[in-house]
This record gives structure tokens, C-alpha cells and sequence, in this order.
């Protein structure tokens, strides 16, 4: 897995791109922001569908996922600082528990959630295995160094 990763400086190009995202969220959930642009559509179903046309929409939903999605990408996907050979270990565990905590959320949300609500459970779905893998990967590293720090 390590040759996935990028190096360290990414993180702040994936801090800054989370941050942006999340700012923007907050505007557009709190104060109604909107980004209105003409975009190319290979579909479309507003008022009409359309395929493969030029329409105008409000394209501050779509920032607010790629701004998100590119941010905790590029956090999920850096090295640390300070690189060790149980790191692997750790990203490991925490890939594993992110996708199984990922997947029962999405169970229980297909047998209790209907309608509109469901499209939000499936927006939150694109965010939830980077954060929740970034939430167990400092969960048990901080462990890992507690028990380190024990054993000195």
C-alpha cells in the first residue's frame, strides 16, 4: 500500500480543499448558496430530460462533492510526517473497519430510509469510507502509540 500513497505536502492541498468544501457546505445548507452555471449534462431530468445537452444549473452541489471528495481523497491517500512499518498495519485495520461500518450503515439505511431521504443517505455514502477511514486510522494509531509509550 505504500506505493499508493503520496507524500506528506499533499496533506495541506487535501486540508485546504476539505476546509473550502465544508465552508461551502455550510453556505449553501445555511444560507442557501448558490453557483449558477452552464454545464455540459450527459443526463439531465429536471422538468424534461435531456441527454448530452448544455444546461444551467446550480453547480454548488457538485463543487461542494468534488472539493470533499478530492480533499479526503488526498488525505486518506498521503503519507504521514513520520513514516513506520506498522503504519501499513494500522491503514490496513482501519480500510477494513471503515468499509464494514461503511456497508452496515448502508444496510440499515436501504431497509429504514425512503424517498428524498435516501438520496441524502447516498450523498453522505460517497463521504463516509474516507471519513470514517481517517476516524479509525487516528483512533488506532493513537492507541498504537499509547501501548508503544507504555512498553518504554
Amino acid at each position: 500500500m505504500k506505493e499508493l500513497l503520496l507524500p506528506y505536502k499533499w496533506k495541506y492541498l487535501g486540508w485546504l480543499l476539505t476546509s473550502v468544501g465544508a465552508f461551502l457546505a455550510i453556505l449553501y445548507y445555511v444560507f442557501d448558496f448558490n453557483f449558477v452555471m452552464p454545464v455540459f449534462a450527459v443526463h439531465s431530468s429536471f422538468l424534461e430530460t435531456k441527454m448530452f445537452a448544455f444546461i444551467t444549473n446550480n453547480f454548488a452541489d457538485e463543487l461542494i462533492l468534488l472539493l470533499l471528495i478530492s480533499g479526503l481523497g488526498l488525505l486518506t491517500f498521503t503519507q504521514d510526517k513520520i513514516e513506520y512499518e506498522y503504519l501499513e498495519t494500522i491503514r490496513s485495520k482501519a480500510m477494513a473497519k471503515a468499509l464494514l461500518t461503511n456497508m452496515i450503515f448502508l444496510f440499515l439505511s436501504i431497509l429504514f430510509i425512503y424517498g428524498s431521504g435516501f438520496i441524502a443517505v447516498l450523498i453522505v455514502n460517497t463521504l463516509s469510507i474516507p471519513l470514517l477511514y481517517l476516524l479509525f486510522f487516528r483512533i488506532l494509531k493513537s492507541r498504537e502509540k499509547s501501548i508503544g509509550r507504555s512498553e518504554d
